[in-house]
């Protein structure tokens, strides 16, 4: 079995989180609009996709194509899958477009109100533990990326 430090372990967790925020956001194109009201995308988008629109299925698509390359990212730190170029400074800016998203809400909120205080207030707390695994991770590794 693979013994992994706890940056290795924090890293791994993030990762996992990041792969489960790809795979709701997945879950939203299949299952369709009712999915999107639930996770408190807005009505707007909500109707768009009922409209069959392409644009939040695009949408959608990128932020879940993102969200798994973050998590490959963090699997590569880890230790967990080969080690890919850059990976220390992916896992930087990776830290900080999660804890940036944690914070920046109250400026986000305006652009998109269509968006439930549920959502803002759930998607903020889980980028801001999921950048701070990150953060974690990558300090703790920062020698051995």
């Amino acid at each position: 079995m693979l013994a992994l430090s706890t940056g290795s372990l924090a890293l791994l967790l993030g990762a996992s989180l990041s792969m489960a925020a790809a795979i709701a956001h997945l879950a939203c194109i299949v299952l369709g609009a009712p999915a999107y009201r639930v996770l408190g995308a807005g009505e707007r988008m909500a109707r768009a996709v009922e409209a069959g629109r392409l644009r939040p299925t695009l949408v959608t698509l990128a932020i879940a194509g993102v969200l798994v390359a973050w998590a490959v990212f963090a699997l590569s730190g880890s230790g967990v899958v080969q080690r890919l170029p850059l990976t220390r400074l992916a896992l930087v800016a990776i830290t900080l477009a999660y804890l940036g998203r944690a914070v920046a809400f109250p400026l986000l909120k305006p652009r998109l109100p269509e968006n439930s205080n549920t959502f803002w207030w759930i998607s903020s707390g889980l980028c801001g533990v999921i950048g701070l695994l990150h953060a974690y991770g990558t300090l703790s590794l920062w020698s051995t990326l």
